[in-house]
């Protein structure tokens, strides 16, 4: 399953593009299917050949999940929940709502291309990350020690040693949990495209540079910017200064993915039919890669070297937490797995290079912890060049 996210700033026009990459999508015979949020849709969206067409509400997928949460929760003593009906939904539930619909459009084989309407940068940027944070909650709320327990009572419960109870629901959820998480790469370009959706005026490009920074701290990258410009052959003082703001921004746009330009329309379209025409014709880019984490070693210091480009040093922030490296930058954070040698090694060092530019990366040096390297292998590392 092919996934093209959509996300720009609020009122640059992602929903309106984002059905229009589907219906596209369709007409090319694709079996496509949209997800979007509750809102006005152009006419005749739901009738396109090959179109699917899926509003996705916070509040119905948290009605859904507590009704499915029900036969556990009325068997905890002392507890009434509420109707689904009187549940309130949780602060970031659309993310979780548009990654659920994801999951199970993964698992049914719904479509082959799945176009999803993220909404802000900061909700697309989010959502890329999502998966990878459930999977650090998983893995802290039940580490092996837990899982192994976990396992000799799911053993028990079956064999009828020992009664099912409230905590047997949550295990029998965990590995289909896990399974729908492995379902969703969305952190992998491969798998996964972005598009920014932008309006190319000054104020547009900081939040771009964040949301590419925020999306490269999770493995991803944008495959294009989709940029609204003004209409040619206009006159007059006011539409030259709008166009050369235009210009200059376009410029800064280009440097972030490759740029593809979408003609401003007087007015938004009615229906169906007006949509095709909003978008250029696609192009036969080469793939994005995956930024991913790089070791290299020198003189016996071992380097981590993480792409984050437009990073600036305001916000960035460094902790190790056990076999973890904890990135925060661009409001965004990852907990990045260290390898068998990284383990073993204590952080002396973190660097920001070439901050503010397309090439920023962070380094952080590593030297092998004494105490958990055996002298042997302390003699070998010092001696190898």
């Amino acid at each position: 399953m092919r996934t093209l996210l959509l996300t720009g700033p609020g009122g640059a026009g992602t929903s309106t593009l984002a059905a229009a990459t589907a219906v596209r999508a369709a007409a090319d015979g694709t079996r496509t299917l949209l997800l979007t949020r509750p809102g006005p849709r152009p006419a005749g969206l739901n009738d396109v050949p090959g179109l699917a067409v899926a509003a996705v509400s916070p509040l119905a997928a948290a009605e859904a999940l507590w009704t499915s949460a029900g036969d556990a929760l009325g068997a905890v003593p002392g507890l009434t929940p509420p109707p689904p009906t009187s549940v309130v939904p949780l602060p970031g539930s659309a993310e979780l709502a548009l990654l659920a619909r994801l999951a199970r459009a993964a698992a049914a084989d719904e479509a082959d291309t799945v176009v999803v309407d993220a909404g802000p940068l900061e909700s697309g940027t989010a959502l890329v990350g999502l998966p990878g944070a459930l999977r650090w909650w998983l893995a802290q709320a039940l580490p092996t020690r837990l899982r192994v327990l976990g396992a000799v009572r799911t053993a028990a419960v079956r064999s009828g040693a020992a009664p099912r109870g409230p905590v047997d629901a949550v295990l029998d959820a965990v590995q289909p949990l896990e399974a729908a998480l492995g379902r969703l790469p969305l952190d992998d370009p491969a798998s996964t495209e972005v598009r920014l959706v932008a309006v190319p005026r000054a104020g547009a490009v900081p939040a771009l540079r964040r949301a590419v920074t925020a999306l490269a701290l999770h493995g991803q990258q944008p495959a294009a910017v989709l940029a609204r410009v003004l209409p040619d052959g206009a006159a007059g003082e006011w539409w030259a200064r709008r166009a050369a703001e235009q210009d200059a921004a376009l410029t800064a746009l280009a440097e972030l993915a490759p740029l593809r330009r979408v003609a401003e329309s007087a007015q938004e379209p009615g229906d169906v039919s007006a949509l095709p025409a909003l978008l250029p014709p696609e192009d036969d880019a080469p793939p994005v890669a995956a930024l991913t984490p790089a070791v290299a070693r020198d003189d016996g210091v071992r380097r981590l070297v993480l792409p984050l480009p437009w990073a600036e040093r305001p916000g960035l922030d460094l902790t190790r937490w056990q076999d973890d490296l904890v990135v925060t930058v661009a409001g965004a954070r990852r907990s990045v797995r260290l390898d068998s040698l990284l383990r073993r090694c204590v952080v002396t060092g973190g660097t920001l290079a070439d901050a503010g530019t397309a090439r920023a990366r962070l380094e952080v040096t590593f030297t092998p912890d004494p105490q958990l390297w055996p002298a042997d292998l302390l003699a070998a590392e010092g001696s190898t060049p």
